[in-house]
């Protein structure tokens, strides 16, 4: 039986968010349901690969659905940052995407990431949303991943604010 066990269902909110400078933000799943609030910790990469999986999910739903309307991607930028407390309950290994036809709801399976000596179940959180949640989820977080540091067009790495060791340039460059 797994440590943790949460299910939300339906969510009132999904979102993703990330707090701190660029270079060292930490970035954060959050979902609510009336007064319960659940933060998980994730990785920036992470974030960009649920944004393109929720896609080609829609893509699949609708093509198995097709009496269905498409999802709307409609929000708010207020409305999608995250909100407090911002207390993770576990940092996430992996995420998979779920639909249930009968409510046209989907759920997002998130499993707890353990340390490899760990001789416990991963915590289980399953977070139940509308298609437009989904799609709007997908949308805010390509573009909270989206607003990390510039990459360097030579070698593709990315830039700190103070300068960059640019090693196809044979050396760093100052921003102006």
């Amino acid at each position: 039986m797994p440590r943790i066990e949460i299910e939300l269902l339906p969510v009132d909110q999904i979102t993703t968010d990330a707090i701190g400078p660029k270079g060292q933000r930490v970035f954060y799943l959050q979902a609510t349901k009336d007064d319960q609030v659940v933060t998980l910790i994730t990785e920036k990469f992470q974030i960009q690969s649920l944004a393109v999986g929720i896609e080609q999910f829609l893509v699949e739903v609708l093509e198995r659905y097709p009496d269905i309307p498409d999802a709307s991607a409609d929000y708010n930028e207020d409305h999608m940052r995250i909100q407090p407390p911002v207390d993770p309950l576990f940092r996430l290994q992996d995420v998979g995407l779920g639909y249930n036809a009968e409510d046209d709801l989907v759920v997002l399976v998130i499993h707890e990431l353990l340390p490899d000596d760990s001789d416990q179940d991963p915590g289980v959180v399953r977070f139940w949303c509308t298609r437009s949640q989904l799609r709007a989820l997908g949308y805010w977080g390509s573009e909270v991943a989206s607003r990390g540091r510039t990459i360097c067009p030579q070698c593709g790495q990315p830039e700190e604010p103070e300068g960059h060791f640019c090693v196809k340039k044979n050396g760093g460059h100052k921003r102006n």
